[in-house]
This record gives structure tokens, sequence and C-alpha cells, in this order.
């Protein structure tokens, strides 16, 4: 009788906890409680989280490099014969059929089928630096850098469309339900900063129709969703209803959270579920935001010399150059993985127009966020990456370029790359890769080795299997770049 009387007692306590009138009596009440915890700084309110999976592991697996990263996406795929992969026997055999050697047996998108011709350069390519890399004309700025970068241009990929080419470079895998490189990066390291979120996302695009991109690109998949990118907006307010309501105080509000996570945290007893500590940490995210958003993107305080080098008309306008500053103010801030899209490289047509275009767009401020990096100290332990999905085909489609998997270019910097060198090479025409190719999976790898991360012993449990970012096929850091 009395186990019963105590069960009793403990579900009428329970309920007394749960009740819409206690919810309401502690929101609005204790305000001395919460401006005490305030001035204490880290208190009880903020919860207490699981360490980050490495930490919990026993550490970092050797010393890091990289402490952040800002992945610079051209979407659609630039092309390499007018970026950062000159051909002069592509460009002699310009118009002419493309010898059938290279293609036999070969997979292609939309030019299966078709006749081939070969398309040489429309640019021209100059050397830069003191170390002589070839970049295009269309890039000076980025040739302006060229001592601190490190050019790949043998890059593979496996997938040829746009949508599970994405996929694959944020995760390896074009499966829906994996997590991105950035998700990986927070589940194994944690976040820098309490303010905001660790892994950030924003999207500018060029004046043309372009392929659009989706959230899945930083999914956090079969990982909890608090290590989920979080999308910004280029336009307006970075995050929308950032603001409180009206005749809503800080105050209060604190209060209000305080109490949704004491009722999650009852939930949490009850039930084994990550989304609740997910739902419990985003709580406490958003109230911080409310001060720490406002303040990151209001620009007034960066002098007008920092906005000419990276050539912002107008801070907030959505382009690609202020999201390139607002990166660097995040990853000052302790933002762990920035990714910015610049849409509109996918030129099937009217490739002599519109590349130059997207150049102007994205070159100046991908040299300028370099630049920038370097003198404030950053770039020694922010890592680069600029690049496309894929790369484009040797042969014309009509006024452009189809999609190509079997080469394609991209460049890094910082955080214990080597500057100054071009890595690997490709065949004559630029059809394939044949010197020190670099899959996808290896770039993956070589991210994790400059974080401090072995990809071979990084993985998280899911439906019985051990899942890792580089998957089961072989993969290896590129020592060929690494200091």
């Amino acid at each position: 009788m009395n186990d019963i009387r105590k069960h009793i007692a403990a579900y009428e306590r329970y309920q007394l906890d749960c009740s819409r009138r206690t919810f309401l009596k502690r929101s609005f009440a204790g305000i001395g409680g919460m401006a005490l915890s305030q001035l204490m700084g880290n208190s009880a309110s903020s919860g207490s989280a699981a360490p980050p999976f490495l930490q919990a592991q026993g550490g970092l697996h050797f010393p890091a490099r990289a402490k952040r990263v800002v992945h610079l996406c051209m979407a659609g795929g630039p092309s390499q014969y007018e970026s950062f992969d000159p051909k002069p026997q592509l460009d002699s055999i310009n118009g002419q059929a493309f010898p059938e050697s290279f293609t036999t047996g070969q997979q292609l998108a939309q030019l299966q089928g078709h006749k081939l011709i070969a398309r040489g350069s429309f640019t021209k390519f100059k050397r830069h630096g003191q170390c002589g890399t070839e970049i295009s004309e269309l890039f000076p700025h980025i040739g302006s850098i060229a001592d601190d970068i490190c050019v790949i241009r043998s890059m593979v990929t496996e997938q040829i469309n746009h949508d599970p080419a994405h996929a694959f470079m944020n995760t390896g895998s074009i499966l829906k339900g994996r997590p991105s490189m950035g998700s990986w990066m927070l589940y194994g390291l944690g976040a820098e900063t309490r303010n905001l979120p660790g892994y950030v996302v924003m999207v500018s695009r060029g004046k043309n129709p372009d392929q659009p991109i989706s959230a899945r690109q930083w999914s956090s998949g079969f990982l909890p969703s608090k290590f989920q990118g979080v999308q910004f907006q280029s336009q307006g307010s970075a995050v929308h209803y950032i603001g409180s309501p009206d005749g809503v105080c800080q105050s209060t509000q604190r209060q209000v959270i305080d109490e949704i996570r004491h009722l999650n945290g009852l939930l949490r007893g009850e039930h084994v579920d990550p989304e609740i500590d997910t739902r419990i940490a985003q709580y406490e995210m958003a109230f911080r935001m409310q001060t720490s958003v406002p303040e990151l993107s209001d620009m007034r305080d960066e002098p007008q010399h920092i906005l000419d080098l990276y050539g912002i008309k107008e801070p907030g306008d959505g382009s690609f150059a202020s999201n390139c500053l607002l990166a660097r103010r995040m990853l000052e801030r302790g933002v762990r993985f920035v990714q910015l899209y610049h849409r509109g490289w996918d030129h099937h047509s009217d490739i002599e127009k519109n590349m130059p275009e997207s150049a102007r767009l994205t070159d100046q401020a991908s040299a300028a966020l370099v630049k920038d990096l370097k003198q404030r100290g950053l770039l020694e332990d922010t890592l680069v990456i600029w690049g496309g999905e894929f790369g484009r085909t040797p042969m014309g489609q009509g006024t452009g370029r189809d999609h190509h998997i079997k080469a394609f270019s991209l460049w890094m910097a910082g955080a214990g790359i080597k500057p100054g060198i071009v890595h690997g090479s490709t065949d004559e025409l630029g059809y394939a890769a044949v010197e020190n190719a670099v899959q996808v999976r290896d770039l993956h790898a070589t991210l994790l080795h400059q974080l401090g991360i072995d990809h071979a012993r990084f993985s998280t449990k899911f439906q019985g299997l051990d899942y890792k970012l580089t998957g089961v096929n072989p993969a290896a850091p590129v020592k060929g770049i690494l200091l």
C-alpha cells in the first residue's frame, strides 16, 4: 500500500510540474534569479551538453593545423579550361573532331551519342606570383594570391548530375540522409561559439537562371539535427524573426525558455531521444542569436578599405562579395564551418558571355577573403576550399560545355596546405586526370586530417553499421599538398 501511495504522489507531482498554471507561474516570476544567472555567465539555465565525440574518445588523433573551414562552392561546375587548367593542344584542335580514343566506352552526360567536337579555351592564361602558376585572365584577383594557394588540377568525382554531385561532394554519398562534412565537423569537434551556429550556409546567385541548391546539402543526416547547417539569408535580416515580439522583454523570454528547458528535461528523463537535446540546445541558441546575429551582420564598423578589398557596393546586398565578408566575421567569432554557394556556373550555352560574368561576381571577393584572413592571422588555421561539384567537357555543347567527372580543378589555401603549388595534372586534352588523381573522398580525408582527425577512426554507428564521412572505399589525405 505504501508503494502505491508513493507512485500516486510521484504522478501527482509530475502533473503539477507539467501543468499550464505551473508553467506560467515559473515563466513570469523569478526575475531576480534570472538576472543573477545572467550576471554569473554560464548558468544552470544553459543546460549541460555532452562533450564532442572526439573529446569523449580521448581527444584529437594528431595535432590539428585547422580550426575552421570555409568552403566557397561554385555551384554548377566551373570550366577548368577557362580557369585553372590551360590546354594548348586542346586549343590547337578547336572545332575539329575530338579523338574517339579518349571517349570510347566513357560516361558522358548530354553529349552521349552526339558527334564530339573539340572546344578550345576562349580565354588566355597568365603566370602569376613567384610560383608562376598559370591562371585564366578571367580570375586576375585569384591570380594575385597565387603564392598563397594550392591548385589541384586532377580532381575526380563519381556523379555527373548536379544534385547528386553536390551530395557526393558534401557527404561522400548520393544517398539521402547522410551527414554533410560540416555536420561531421561539429559532431566530432563541437562548436567554438555559444552565440552563433557552428555551421552556417549562405547562397548568392548571378543574373541568369541556374540550378537550385537543395537544403539536404547541409543536412546532418542520421546525426542529431543540432549538427545540421543553418542557412542565413543573404539579403535583409540574416535570420528571420530575430527580434522579440512587441511587449515581450528579454527577461520574460529568458524565463519562458528556462521553463521550456525544464519541461524538455522531464521528457528526456522519460525517453532516450537525442532530438530532445537538440530542442533544448536550439532554444538556447535562438535566444542568444537575438543579440549575436544583429551584431554580426551590422558591418558599419568595417572600414571602407575592407569593403573596397572585397568589392562590396552595399553590405548585405545579397552578393557573393558581401557573403564573403560576413563569412570572415563569422569565422573570427568562432563559427566552425561556413559554406558560401554561388549559383550560376552551369554553362551549357553562351559560355563566352556567362562565364566571365560568374567570374566577375566571385573572383575579387574570393581573393579578398584569403588576403583578409591572412592579414588577421586567421589563414594559418583556417582551411579555404574553392571549387564546384564537377568540371566541364573539353568537347563543345553548342556554345557551351557539358558536365564532366573525370577531371576538374579546385584550389585550397591556409591551415597547413602548401602554398604556391600545382598538384596533379590531366592528359594533353584535359579529358582525364593522369597524375596524382584526387578523389572527393581523398579531399574529405585531407580536410579531416588538417583538423587533427584520422578519417579511418572517425565514425558513428547507425542501423548497426559504422559510418564514416569517407565511406568504405579507399581514401587517404593528399600528402603532396600538405606542409
